[in-house]
C-alpha cells in the first residue's frame, strides 16, 4: 500500500505547477525562520527562566512560543523542497513535518482561546476565577490542549502523500475522492477556525460589556499584549481557512474556476499562516519597547512579569477564606461609593515556581 502511495503519478494535465509560488514561499519561509526561530527561543528562555511571577498569561505565552518554535523547526525541509523543486526526505518525514505543523496550529489557536477565556473569567467572575486559577488547573488545561491538538491533527497523516510530477516527488495534500476532500477541509476549518474564533469573539463581547458596566483599574500593557496576539493570529490564519471553504464550495458546486482559484491561492495562504509563527516575538518586542532601556535583555521577562497583577494572578492555593472574601467585598463597595472601583483580586500576586 505504501509503495502505491509513493508511486502515485499525476496526469500530465495536472503537472503544470506542482509548486506554484515558489519564489514567494522561499522569501516568506526564509524570513519566518530567520526572525522567528531565535525570537521564539528568546521568548521561551525569558518566560521559563527569567520571569519571577509566573501567571496564567505568561504560562500560555510560553507554550505558544513552544508551538511556534516547533513549527519553524520544519522550515528547513520546506525550504529545501522549494529550492530544488522536489521532496527528497521520504514519505515518513513528509507526513511528520505536516503533522507537526497541524498539531502546532491547533495548539496555538486553543492556547489563545484559553487566554481569552481566562481574561473573560477574570473580568466577569473574579471570585470564581481566583478559586480555579491554580497552577494545577492551568497546567492541566495546557496538557489537555496539547493532547487534543495531537488528536485533531491526525487526518493530516492520512491525506499527505508523495506524488510523482514528471519524475519528481512532491509531498502533497491528496484525497482519494471528493468526499474526503470536503470532510478534511471542513473538519480543519470547523475545529481550527470557526469553533475557537466563536469562543474568542464571545469572550471579548462579555469583556467589553463588563468593562462598560464597571470601571476596572488595570494594566493596559497586558490587555494590549493579549489583544495583539489574537489579532495577529486572526490576520494570518483566516485567509487560509477562507481558501479551504472556497475549495469546498468549488467542489460541491462543480465550479472549476472557484476550485482553481482556491488551489492557486493556497500556497500563498500557507506561507502567510506559516509566517504567523514568527510574528509573536516581534509583537512582544513592540509591546514591551518602553521596558527595553530599563531592563535590557530582560525586557521581555519584565513584560511577562507585568501580567501578574492584571485582574488576577495564578494562585498556588485553593481559595480565600470567607472572611477574606467578605473584606474584599466591603472594600469594593466602599470604592464603588467613592466612584473608584478596583477589580477584586488586583493585589493578589502569588506565583508559580521559577525556572
Amino acid at each position: 500500500m505504501e509503495n502505491d502511495t509513493l508511486s502515485t503519478s499525476v496526469p500530465l494535465a495536472e503537472q503544470t505547477s506542482p509548486l506554484s509560488g515558489r519564489t514567494i514561499g522561499l522569501v516568506v519561509l526564509s524570513l519566518a525562520f530567520i526572525l522567528g526561530f531565535p525570537g521564539n527561543a528568546f521568548v521561551i528562555w525569558s518566560a521559563a527562566c527569567l520571569v519571577r511571577k509566573h501567571t496564567v498569561t505568561s504560562l500560555l505565552i510560553l507554550h505558544l512560543a513552544v508551538a511556534d518554535g516547533a513549527t519553524l523547526l520544519t522550515a528547513p525541509f520546506f525550504l529545501r523542497l522549494l529550492s530544488i523543486g522536489q521532496w527528497e526526505f521520504g514519505l515518513f518525514i513528509c507526513r511528520l513535518c505536516y503533522y507537526i505543523c497541524g498539531v502546532c496550529m491547533y495548539a496555538s489557536v486553543y492556547l489563545i482561546v484559553l487566554m481569552s477565556l481566562d481574561r473573560c473569567l477574570g473580568v466577569s467572575k473574579p471570585f470564581l476565577s481566583q478559586n480555579i486559577r491554580t497552577k494545577v488547573v492551568a497546567r492541566s488545561l495546557v496538557l489537555v490542549i496539547w493532547l487534543l491538538s495531537f488528536l485533531l491533527a491526525i487526518p493530516v497523516i492520512f491525506f499527505r502523500r508523495l506524488e510523482n510530477y514528471s519524475g519528481r516527488f512532491i509531498c502533497k495534500l491528496s484525497h482519494d475522492n471528493q468526499q474526503h476532500l470536503v470532510f478534511h477541509k471542513l473538519f480543519e476549518t470547523l475545529t481550527g477556525c470557526i469553533l475557537p474564533f466563536f469562543i474568542i469573539i464571545c469572550c471579548y463581547i462579555v469583556i467589553g460589556r463588563r468593562l462598560k458596566e464597571t470601571r476596572f483599574r488595570r494594566k493596559r500593557r497586558t490587555s494590549r499584549l493579549i489583544t495583539v496576539i489574537v489579532v495577529a493570529f486572526t490576520v494570518f490564519w483566516l485567509p487560509y481557512h477562507f481558501v479551504n471553504i472556497l475549495e469546498v464550495v468549488g467542489k460541491l458546486s462543480g465550479l472549476k474556476s472557484v476550485t482553481q482559484a482556491g488551489e492557486k491561492a493556497q500556497p500563498t495562504m500557507i506561507a502567510l499562516a506559516f509566517f504567523s509563527s514568527s510574528i509573536n516575538p516581534i509583537l512582544y518586542t513592540f509591546t514591551g519597547s518602553s521596558l527595553l532601556k530599563a531592563a535590557g535583555v530582560g525586557f521581555m521577562a519584565k513584560l511577562f512579569d507585568g501580567t501578574s497583577s492584571d485582574i488576577l494572578s495564578l494562585r498556588q492555593g485553593t481559595g480565600r477564606s470567607t472572611q477574606q472574601r467578605e473584606e474584599v467585598e466591603m472594600k469594593v463597595v466602599r470604592n464603588e461609593n467613592d466612584e473608584n472601583i478596583t477589580p477584586i483580586g488586583l493585589s493578589v500576586e502569588t506565583t508559580l515556581d521559577g525556572c
